[in-house]
């Protein structure tokens, strides 16, 4: 098997697992507290269940060891991972600049992993100790992804990129995985099962990460010379350094299709965290579905998600090898699907009211149409400077991540003491309309083109050689006129 599908494979669970540690605690806190039971409430409720056909009873309906957190105390539990986080991706990215993306990617994943044993104590401590635990979680888990774009960067040709990025949308199925199992789990066992099960699997992840990948194709000592060569040659001179560059921070900042790239980023998260984050309490909460339902319909989403991603990966790197269309362009036709498409389906399901069946099909929609960021957006920041890809998601993930704690807290606001179908509303109006705006900026305006900057000191480096060399073909001349 060809390295670099090697790669793939412990990049897509590794993606997953990453997942996990955001995702787990949207499941499992559907059992971890009481339901409301405010007069507001009741009747929409109730009308919800009249309405819907495939609602089952919960069978472990016991009230007595569950938290009594309100709406405001759960938008902080749910976006305490992401409060941190977003600080971290810029550091993340120089860390893997300097370290490599193999210790930083791997470390934080296996570090994650252990603090998901912590979650079920310091939750029964109390609310705030539990936002601590995920709080640090969350910090240490973002870097992970700008570490894991300089290594795609050293590994992975132009016209393979949007395939290989493909393994980041393992997010999608770690998701999947973690809704659907652990609602049968929690129904099952209890809550607590969530966070040791996934903590196991990541530290078993972590030790085949460290033995069967390498931070490039020039130290990994298997690999075959003629998949070396065809890395190298397809790479080109797009990195060509192998000491850590220094950073062109003006460049960065003051690019054009970097901020571009980064708000359309800013706007598919949007949905996606909204969705991703939301789905649970609003199927349970809101539509009445069983703790098993709730999971179930919550993941299945993501499943697809992940195989509409792989599938139109595949298709836009054809149109990029084949050069049917430039890589501008297949950029902007996937940021079409993930922020506009998904845009106007996040505002379907305002319309859906209590129809279960109509709401699961505007999320599991939803879910997919965001896959597209794989080969637009996420890829898309590597075409712009293969040099400092890290660093690019860095800024990408700070801004992008900005939406996973900002987003609870306004549907907290929202919902508080009102889980009505009308208040919920307002919140994919919201959704919708950020969305669409960044996805019409990015198509009109935006470019893939790989910047001068990427290479600025690379240039500088062969002048500075090249006068080098002036100066010593000048001095020994000038030591020859002498004798």
């Amino acid at each position: 098997m060809e390295k670099r599908t090697v790669l793939w494979y412990m990049t897509f669970w590794g993606f997953a697992l990453n997942s996990v540690y955001r995702m787990n605690i949207n499941i499992a806190i559907v059992s971890m507290i009481k339901h409301p039971v405010k007069a507001s409430n009741v009747t929409l409720i109730s009308e919800c269940f009249q309405h819907n056909t495939i609602i089952e009873s919960n069978n472990n309906n016991s009230q007595d060891d569950k938290f009594e957190w309100d709406e405001h105390q759960q938008s902080i539990v749910l976006g305490a991972f992401f409060m941190l986080h977003m600080i971290m991706p810029i550091p993340g990215g120089i860390l893997a600049q300097h370290y490599g993306g193999k210790y930083v990617f791997g470390l934080c994943n296996g570090l994650a992993a252990i603090l998901s044993f912590a979650i079920p104590a310091s939750a029964k401590i109390s609310y705030k100790a539990l936002t601590g635990i995920r709080l640090i979680q969350g910090f240490i888990a973002g870097s992970t992804w700008p570490a894991m774009h300089t290594m795609t960067a050293k590994w992975i040709p132009k016209h393979e990129r949007s395939w290989f990025v493909s393994a980041y949308i393992g997010n999608s199925v770690g998701t999947a995985v973690i809704y659907m199992t652990c609602g049968y789990l929690i129904d099952l066992y209890n809550w607590e099962i969530v966070f040791y099960l996934t903590g196991a699997i990541g530290l078993l992840w972590y030790i085949c990460w460290t033995y069967f990948v390498y931070e490039s194709p020039a130290v990994h000592p298997t690999i075959t010379e003629e998949e070396k060569s065809y890395i190298e040659s397809s790479i080109g001179k797009q990195i060509k350094s192998s000491k850590p560059l220094p950073i062109p921070w003006k460049s960065l900042l003051s690019s054009k299709p970097l901020i571009l790239n980064v708000l359309t980023s800013n706007g598919g998260m949007w949905g996606l965290f909204t969705i991703s984050t939301q789905a649970p309490t609003y199927f349970n909460f809101v539509l009445g579905l069983s703790v098993k339902q709730t999971g179930f319909w919550a993941g299945l989403p993501y499943i697809n998600r992940w195989i509409f991603a792989f599938g139109f990966s595949t298709f836009c790197d054809h149109l990029i090898k084949s050069k049917t269309m430039s890589v501008t362009n297949v950029r902007k036709l996937s940021t079409f699907f993930c922020n506009i498409l998904q845009g106007l389906l996040i505002l379907g399901i305002s319309f859906c009211g209590c129809n279960a069946i109509a709401s699961i099909t505007m999320v599991t929609l939803t879910a997919i149409v965001n896959g597209c960021s794989a080969s637009g957006v996420l890829a898309g920041s590597v075409d712009l400077a293969p040099n400092y890809a890290g660093i690019i998601l860095g800024l990408t993930s700070t801004f992008g991540v900005f939406a996973g704690f900002v987003s609870p807290i306004i549907i907290g606001l929202f919902t508080y003491h009102q889980q009505t179908l009308g208040q919920w509303s307002k919140v994919f109006y919201i959704s919708s309309a950020i969305c669409c705006s960044t996805g019409l900026l990015y198509i009109l305006f935006a470019n893939s083109e790989v910047q001068k900057w990427n290479n600025k000191y690379d240039s500088d480096d062969i002048e500075k050689e090249m006068n080098d060399i002036k100066k010593k073909t000048n001095s020994n001349d000038q030591n020859s006129t002498n004798n």
